[in-house]
């Protein structure tokens, strides 16, 4: 070693440069909530649970989104449909308790493929933040969309997965709005 290397000069050198060069670059800090960066089309933030277009929900608590969660995020119970039921679930089989812990979650999205009946989608939406860890396990009273509140997820959705959905011969593909028609006719 140099007399030089040894007094680490030049590694101070080289750090001040490091420091100046960085006070004059713009800063990546912004006033948030006031000022929000744009977020990406392929982000994925808050859960939310699909109505159809009569307003019933479309979990059947199949469970797939929770075999599929790496995770272990999602549980949920499963109920049968009673009579009189019939507008508020399309199935015999819906949730009766669907909850996700957001601790646990990785927002990897594996839920939302896993789905048969797309009642899962993750949305551009952030998930408040707290100091504490009461209230992170979201049931679906914060998952379910409301009936007069849709979330918009067709940006999520690909034109070939649309252009599918307009197959009626699948029988997923078949809402209670086809189902009336067919008996009317």
């Amino acid at each position: 070693m140099t007399l030089t290397e040894r007094l680490y000069l030049p590694a101070i050198a080289n750090g001040m440069r490091i420091t100046f060069q960085h006070i004059f670059k713009k800063k990546a800090t912004v006033q948030y909530p006031e000022v929000q960066r744009p977020i990406a089309p392929v982000y994925r933030g808050h859960h939310v649970l699909k109505r159809d277009e009569a307003g019933a929900e479309r979990c059947t608590a199949c469970g797939l989104c929770a075999v599929a969660c790496p995770a272990e995020a999602i549980t949920m119970t499963a109920a049968e449909r009673k009579k009189g039921e019939e507008h508020l679930y399309r199935e015999e089989k819906y949730a009766a308790v669907y909850e996700i812990n957001m601790l646990r979650c990785i927002f990897c999205g594996l839920c939302e493929e896993a789905c048969p009946k797309e009642a899962i989608f993750l949305t551009d939406r952030i998930i408040p933040s707290n100091y504490g860890r009461n209230g992170f396990v979201f049931g679906k009273d914060k998952l379910v969309e409301g009936i007069n509140d849709r979330v918009d997820v067709t940006k999520r959705q690909t034109p070939a997965v649309i252009e599918f959905k307009k197959d009626k011969f699948h029988q997923h593909n078949i809402t209670i709005n086809d189902l009336v028609d067919l008996d009317e006719h």
